[in-house]
């Protein structure tokens, strides 16, 4: 099969499009033959160095969609050419975590693509429980992009912060894939939605979406400007994943008593804290990490509905990866960056 891996770690210019073995089911596993795979931030943070003891080469990729190509032994529930697509989250399923739900704290937790091969290839081998069916109507392209930037969304927003009707909701950085899946996912919530962006244009694509208040972070101080409009309360939530550079901005915008939640921190891990204005103001810090199979069912049936929908910015073929990771870092997109595959022959 075509694959793009890279054999060190470095830039864009180390990915190859190259031959690479086609992988083999294994016990209750799935062969699936991608037509499509979207991009993530985690994919960049893999292929530069940031996960180690990756094997070398390794295919990235955590998203894809495309149809059934073999069946390994014990797997039955889908026929040979079913379009399906996934959750790229691996659990073992057995671990004291697993027993409680919290599948993604699992021991050995893994994501395709960062610990194993991903989908940045022609084929792609899922545990069969992963997999659900590709709502119709719905193309490869919109599939890929919506399991792990909504599985995150879901479990930042409903599982850990449990946002109510009526509470108000801070998401920094409108245009990425997280963000906009949180931005859907808090309007259904019943939320009233804050949005940041440096780029107008982006704020506006926003609010068509949904969003009720529009701050650009160029022109202004995105935490004044949540205290001013909220005469000096504060959000109920802040959805964090840009790390250093918003992390105080985040805490001061937030209301006493008030929940952050943070998957990322593509800006830097280390910022800076005045631990006095979390406990004064009561605040509450979550960490959280992609989603549970449980999380992954829900969301399945809303995307079925029509409630959710993949936001796609544009889509390049797989041997223009380099290329798509490039515009993927320079953060011009609204919405996802999706790779197109072609057929496994």
């Amino acid at each position: 099969m075509k694959a793009v891996r890279f054999h060190q770690h470095g830039g864009p210019e180390v990915l190859r499009y190259e031959d690479a073995p086609t992988p083999e089911p294994g016990l209750g596993e799935v062969l699936v033959a991608l037509r499509a795979a979207a991009l993530n931030h985690l994919d960049i943070f893999t292929r530069s160095g940031g996960v180690p003891k990756v094997p070398l080469p390794h295919i990235g990729g955590a998203d894809g969609a495309g149809v059934v190509a073999a069946n390994g032994p014990g797997a039955t529930r889908y026929a040979v050419g079913a379009r399906v697509f996934f959750d790229p989250g691996l659990s073992d399923g057995t671990c004291d975590y697993c027993a409680r739900g919290e599948h993604s704290l699992c021991d050995r937790w893994e994501i395709l693509g960062e610990h194993r091969d991903g989908t940045l290839a022609q084929a792609v081998v899922v545990p069969e429980r992963n997999l659900r069916p590709i709502p119709e109507g719905l193309s490869f392209e919109e599939a890929a992009a919506f399991p792990l930037v909504f599985l995150t969304a879901w479990r930042m927003l409903i599982t850990k912060a449990h946002v109510l009707p009526g509470e108000s909701v801070l998401i920094l950085g409108i245009g990425g894939g997280v963000a906009l899946a949180a931005l859907q996912i808090a309007k259904h919530a019943g939320a009233r939605v804050f949005v940041t962006s440096g780029s107008q244009e982006k704020l506006e694509r926003a609010k068509v979406m949904g969003a009720d208040v529009l701050i650009n972070h160029r022109t202004t101080d995105f935490s004044k400007e949540v205290w001013g409009i909220t005469e000096k309360r504060g959000v109920d939530v802040v959805i964090e994943n840009v790390g250093a550079a918003t992390w105080a901005g985040s805490i001061r915008a937030l209301a006493k008593g008030g929940r952050l939640v943070t998957c990322g921190a593509t800006s830097g891990p280390k910022p800076d804290e005045d631990i006095r204005r979390i406990f004064v103001k009561q605040i509450t810090i979550y960490g959280s990490t992609m989603g549970t199979p449980h999380d992954w069912e829900q969301l399945s049936r809303l995307l079925a509905a029509r409630i959710l929908q993949p936001v796609v910015d544009r889509t390049l073929p797989l041997e223009q990866t380099a290329q798509a990771q490039e515009l993927l870092e320079h953060g011009d997109h609204f919405g996802k960056i999706v790779l197109t595959i072609p057929p496994l022959s």
